[in-house]
């Protein structure tokens, strides 16, 4: 965890409309709380607050209409109880995410357990901007991974076993993008509208058609608010551990080109958003043959 300021400095720590009192946001990855610290948000809650709770958007709580004299002693009580202030401010911020495959039948990805990994790396790290992670199983995209600045979303890409499909089109009445077809008796994807959910490959009653590429894409520079904007797609992941490392160098560009003032969606051109992604494949493809890139020619002629 990075290190953080004194509690009323915290991003968690919010004045409210009557600046006599403030709310304070609970750190909670991905939403997931045991009933003992719910429990324990309950009391804490009556305790130094207004006797309610409210359930963010970004699947975290917070404490209503606290006195900020209590703040040390309310900082005190959240961490004691695991759940502590959470963050608000130009830092990396609540880290949301969807069951993912421990519960629900979409899902391609472990998004609870990938949210805690990233919370653990990244959570508070003060930013030039607000960064926010939102993690979805699947292309169906519950968490709408693509309106935050860094998205993440779990696929798979179709593949039928030649030679057995007995073209019963069961696959084609569960694609909801009308990307399989059945041409003489045999299933056929059309690529092009072809999400990669992964719908199909369960939904074959012969288990003919196999999950041929599980990764995660990912993507960059997305928002919600007034002026909603779609991320840019980055690249993909083949692992976890290629998704820590994207996202820990997405981090690492953002905090030292990034200019405050302005969300990160305005500025990704500025960014030169294009050759990062050129820069963050190269350091990918290096990452994965152990090998340096090749050089470019003009360093190659000066013998660097």
């Amino acid at each position: 965890m990075f290190t953080s300021f004194g509690i009323h400095m915290k991003g968690g720590v919010i004045t409210e409309r009557d600046a006599d009192f403030c709310t304070v946001r609970i750190r909670a990855p991905a939403g997931v709380l045991s009933v003992a610290q719910v429990r324990g948000i309950a009391t804490i809650a009556k305790r130094y607050g207004d006797g309610t709770v409210h359930c963010t958007a970004r699947q975290t709580m917070e404490i209503p209409h606290v006195d900020p004299a209590r703040l040390k002693k309310l900082e005190q009580a959240l961490e004691k109880n695991g759940t502590p202030v959470g963050s608000e401010k130009d830092e990396v911020v609540n880290i949301i995410a969807c069951p993912g495959i421990s519960r629900c039948k979409f899902a391609n990805i472990d998004t609870i357990g990938l949210a805690r990994k990233l919370d653990e790396k990244l959570f508070g790290k003060a930013m030039p901007v607000k960064m926010r992670i939102a993690i979805s199983g699947c292309p169906n995209a519950c968490t709408s991974p693509m309106l935050n600045e860094i998205g993440i979303i779990g696929r798979i890409r179709p593949l039928r076993t030649p030679g057995l499909c007995t073209g019963c089109g069961t696959c084609v009445e569960y694609c909801k993008e009308k990307a399989i077809r059945v041409k003489r008796g045999i299933s056929e994807l059309i690529e092009d509208k072809c999400v990669q959910c992964g719908v199909c490959v369960r939904s074959c009653p012969f288990d003919l058609l196999k999950a041929d590429h599980n990764h995660f894409l990912v993507s960059v520079g997305g928002r919600r608010g007034r002026h909603p904007r779609i991320g840019r797609e980055l690249m993909t992941a083949d692992s976890e551990e290629e998704v820590l490392f994207l996202v820990g160098k997405i981090i690492e560009w953002v905090y030292r080109r990034a200019w405050s003032g302005r969300l990160l969606s305005e500025q990704l051109d500025d960014l030169h958003f294009g050759k990062f992604k050129e820069e963050i494949g190269k350091a990918m493809r290096e990452r994965k043959t152990g090998a340096p890139a090749e050089k470019p020619a003009l360093e190659k002629q000066a013998g660097t």
